[in-house]
Order: C-alpha cells, then sequence, then structure tokens
C-alpha cells in the first residue's frame, strides 16, 4: 500500500534514516490519513522496528504515531536505558566488572545505552508531501529530563517509575504538586518513599501541600 502513497520529501542528508528513530531505514511506513483535507496520506522511511511499532494501532496523526513508537521503545529498551540512570561512563570504566560474567556488559552497556537514548530522541524532521508541509504537533507536549526527550511528562513519569522501581501514581501526584520543573525533584522523593506503604504516602503528600502552599 505504500508504494500507492505519496512519498514525504526527505532531506538528503536523512535520505537513509528512519523518521522515527533516525536509525537506517529499510522500508517505509503507511500514514492512512483519516483527514485527507487537512493531512494529507504518505509515505515515510522507517525501519523494521519502528514499522512494527507503529502498526500495532491505528492512529488518527502522524504526531499520534510518534509519541506510540516512542513510548514503544521507550518500554522496550528500558533496560538499556537505565545503564544512564544508574551509571557514567567513567563510573562504567572504573566498575572492577573485569570478571568473564561482568566483562562483556562493561565493555557493551554505555554503547547500548547511547544507542537507546538516541532512538528515543531523534527528532526526526519536518514532513512535507509535494512540497506542502505537514504540521506536526508532537513536539508542544514534550519534555526533557537527564539527556531524554519525552514525548510528555507522562510518558517520563512512566519510564523513570518503570526504571527505578517507583509508584507511578504517587510520582505522578508530587509532579502535579511541585510542577514539571521540578521533575527531578519529585524523582528523589519518590525514591524516598519506595518502600512506604498508601497511608504513608497520603500523609506526606497532604503534609507536602501545605508546605507548598505557605510559599
Amino acid at each position: 500500500m505504500s508504494q500507492a502513497l505519496p512519498l514525504a520529501e526527505v532531506p538528503f542528508d536523512k535520505r537513509h534514516l528512519c523518521w522515527f528513530c533516525e536509525e537506517p531505514a529499510d522500508g517505509l511506513f503507511a500514514f492512512i490519513s483519516p483527514r485527507e483535507r487537512e493531512t494529507p496520506s504518505c509515505a515515510l522511511p522507517a525501519c523494521k522496528e519502528c514499522r512494527q511499532l507503529a502498526k500495532g494501532r491505528e492512529l488518527d496523526s502522524l504526531a499520534e504515531y510518534r509519541q506510540w513508537v516512542k513510548d514503544g521503545l521507550l518500554k522496550k529498551y528500558a533496560r538499556h536505558l537505565a545503564i544512564g540512570v544508574n551509571w557514567t561512563k567513567e563510573e562504567l570504566e572504573d566498575s572492577g566488572f573485569d570478571c568473564k560474567i561482568l566483562g562483556g556488559f562493561k565493555k557493551s552497556a554505555w554503547f547500548m545505552y547511547e544507542v537507546a537514548r538516541d532512538r528515543v530522541n531523534a527528532r526526526g524532521w519536518p514532513l512535507s508531501v509535494n512540497g506542502v508541509p505537514l504540521e506536526d504537533a508532537s513536539m508542544a507536549l514534550a519534555f526533557e529530563h537527564d539527556g531524554l526527550h519525552f514525548p510528555s511528562l507522562g510518558t517520563a513519569a512512566a519510564h523513570y517509575s518503570r526504571v527505578q522501581g517507583l509508584d507511578e501514581a504517587f510520582l505522578c501526584a508530587l509532579v502535579k504538586l511541585l510542577g514539571r520543573n521540578r521533575f527531578g525533584y519529585a524523582l528523589r522523593l519518590a525514591g524516598l518513599y519506595r518502600g512506604a506503604d498508601n497511608k504513608q504516602k497520603q500523609q506526606f503528600l497532604q503534609e507536602l501541600k501545605q508546605d507548598e502552599g505557605a510559599y
């Protein structure tokens, strides 16, 4: 079906790359627009993995497809991305993981993290079909923390809850109280209450709400 669709225009330096993750592309993803007059259907270059993720759900816009694919990559490569949360490159090099079991991890871990990070962070490029630009609102809700770009604040909360073993609902409640600009602080607080029960968490939220209201 993608061959019958107009091909989205691709910058020369991106001609062999996936629009979703900017890894080498090996095919086309067919976007069938439900609102042809507003956003025309088109085919755009994509790697096999991102195509499979995109085909997993029928969505209404390329912005939604990009967010869906990014969410899928975040989930699939959570363990690789967790390397960058728990280590720096220098810490891995000095880790002493020189035994047969951990030596391979020491050599490849940072590379695996960088590949996963760069795929998640890839911005793609502005799309146009037959010279007509396509509106893309996918960056409107974007959020960045600790070198990672997320489609939304909620996606970031879900990711860090997954890789750090946090209570996602509690983290989201903290972010709601503290604001998105204090996301890192909310993460630290959520980590402190990792082993707390729900009653303790709710009590802390009430105390924090009162404390924040005093400023």
